[in-house]
């Protein structure tokens, strides 16, 4: 049984702090730290604060499109799982 992708609302607005809490919600369930996650990317830091300021839009902080691709491969987790509302 295939699964179905989640409907996307194209008039919703779909905020970095939406986009934040799904990633903190996978990476929570697959039991990946932040660190961990942190040190994974590609962002030019390897601080904890940065995935963290992120998952929570804390200071204007956010995931870009390329940190969401990597993000989708390290959590083993479809990309549009982390932009549903």
């Amino acid at each position: 049984m295939s699964k179905s992708l989640p409907n996307l609302r194209l008039n919703s607005p779909i905020t970095s702090k939406v986009i934040g809490q799904n990633v903190a919600k996978v990476r929570k369930e697959r039991k990946v730290s932040q660190l961990s996650l942190s040190l994974s990317l590609d962002m030019g830091y390897k601080s904890v604060s940065v995935v963290s300021f992120a998952e929570i839009s804390l200071k204007g902080a956010h995931f870009n499109i390329a940190h969401l691709l990597q993000i989708s491969t390290i959590l083993n987790v479809q990309l549009i799982e982390q932009l549903s509302n």
